[in-house]
């Protein structure tokens, strides 16, 4: 079981902890190659894989999924993973759908505003294949700066890829 995350909650939406339901909620999104096309890993292949996947202890980041305030299916999953000293990697995926309706706008503000406000991190980043642009623009239009542009840097379903690397301090965010 993983451990529960705190509730969140945005204008239109409840971020909550991941519950069984919600695998066959994400699971259009983890199954589309589409969807996957910038991700460290390709398509999930099955329902049980994915969940297997999500549902991993070993993991130890958090992970939220947002729904409709007044209830409904996984629209969008954000997670933060606290890797080093008061450092987070923020991710997110809005699924398939529910894409351009500011969903993770929204989300992903609520879990900053979240983050900053509980004094343990000073500093979140995100990692974000350069050919994303709708991935880069959002991170960009949140204040994030770009820090830098690894080439080759990782080893993926669809060969070497770069990375950019973008940057907030809790002192830059203004939410």
């Amino acid at each position: 079981m993983i451990a529960p995350v705190p509730e969140l909650w945005t204008k239109r939406f409840r971020l909550r902890s991941l519950l069984e339901r919600d695998v066959d909620a994400l699971w259009p999104s983890f199954s589309d190659d589409k969807a996957m096309l910038y991700w460290s890993r390709g398509a999930f292949a099955s329902q049980a894989e994915l969940r297997d996947w999500l549902f991993d202890t070993d993991w130890p980041g958090q992970t939220w999924i947002a729904e409709p305030a007044e209830g409904g299916p996984a629209l969008c999953r954000v997670v933060a993973d606290t890797n080093s000293d008061q450092l987070c990697e923020i991710g997110y995926l809005t699924v398939l759908g529910c894409e351009r309706q500011g969903i993770a706008r929204e989300c992903v503000t609520g879990l900053i505003d979240h983050l900053f406000g509980s004094g343990e991190v000073r500093k979140i980043i995100a990692d974000i294949d350069p050919r994303n642009d709708a991935s880069n623009h959002l991170i960009k239009s949140l204040g994030f700066t770009q820090e830098a542009h690894l080439r080759d840097a990782m080893k993926t379903h669809i060969g070497w890829c770069d990375s950019l690397i973008w940057g907030l301090l809790a002192r830059e965010w203004t939410g």
